[in-house]
């Protein structure tokens, strides 16, 4: 039902009124610094833009790692090359520098999830048009354990892939992959542990039918044993394609 001209006007009057009584009762905070965000209406403070690092070209066409420079024509990562993913490719924005380190902290454990406005965003003006021609069917969020869901009250990567979602007019289906086994510190073990010790942690949920593309979000891509062992099960659940979304990536081989 269409409204009246002057109804429409009223309305977006009273929520202009609504949405800056909330920016001054509770203003957003910088993503970066954590102070109040100057000029109001920003996602982020202009001057800490500057400390995030953008993924920038050349890049690893399937990880979506910053290739270093010298690298050539290669076109993957070491990495990639020594150990082929099943994923076809990862979507990165960001460098995994100091400032984003301390920021994905906050989001995951300071409860900080108005964080994550400003990175969907950033995320869908990068990335929207290719991950629109890409036409995934879901986007499926990492699962965290149920233990720290309980404790956490909140997915981190599902929250992102609902910001995400919204955006781009794409599905969020979290109930596609299950965790069910805490897993050891990655950082003690080699590639082949890691996707060993990850393959163990998740266990396929349910999925509508027909279902043959998927993106996989999370917040941050380290060695790519956890987006690997998603993958993995997810094509034994007949998907196809799985692409990958992640804020952060690490800078590695």
């Amino acid at each position: 039902m269409k409204l009246p001209a002057e109804n429409t006007k009223e309305t977006a009057r009273r929520t202009g009124r609504a949405e800056t009584v909330i920016s001054l009762v509770f203003p957003r905070c910088c993503p970066v610094c954590g102070g109040i965000v100057l000029p109001r209406g920003e996602l982020i403070c202009p001057a800490c833009v500057k400390k995030l690092s953008p993924v920038r070209q050349p890049v690893c066409m399937t990880c979506g790692k910053q290739l270093e420079s010298g690298s050539g024509m290669a076109e993957r990562c070491g990495d990639c090359m020594r150990h082929p993913k099943s994923f076809k490719r990862n979507f990165a924005l960001l460098n995994y520098n100091d400032a984003a380190r301390t920021s994905m902290a906050a989001i995951k454990y300071k409860n900080k999830r108005e964080y994550l406005d400003f990175y969907s965003a950033a995320v869908c003006r990068r990335f929207g048009r290719q991950i629109l021609r890409i036409r995934p069917d879901l986007l499926v969020p990492v699962p965290i354990h149920p233990s720290r869901m309980r404790s956490r009250g909140y997915n981190q990567a599902e929250l992102l892939a609902e910001r995400v979602g919204a955006k781009l007019g794409i599905p969020v289906w979290p109930g596609a992959l299950k965790r069910v086994k805490k897993t050891r510190p990655q950082k003690e073990l080699d590639p082949a542990e890691r996707l060993h010790n990850l393959q163990q942690a998740f266990a396929a949920g349910q999925l509508p039918e027909g279902v043959r593309t998927v993106m996989l979000v999370d917040d941050i891509y380290t060695t790519g044993s956890t987006l690997e062992a998603c993958a993995r099960i997810l094509q034994t659940m007949g998907v196809k394609n799985v692409y990958g979304l992640t804020v952060c990536i690490g800078r590695g081989t």
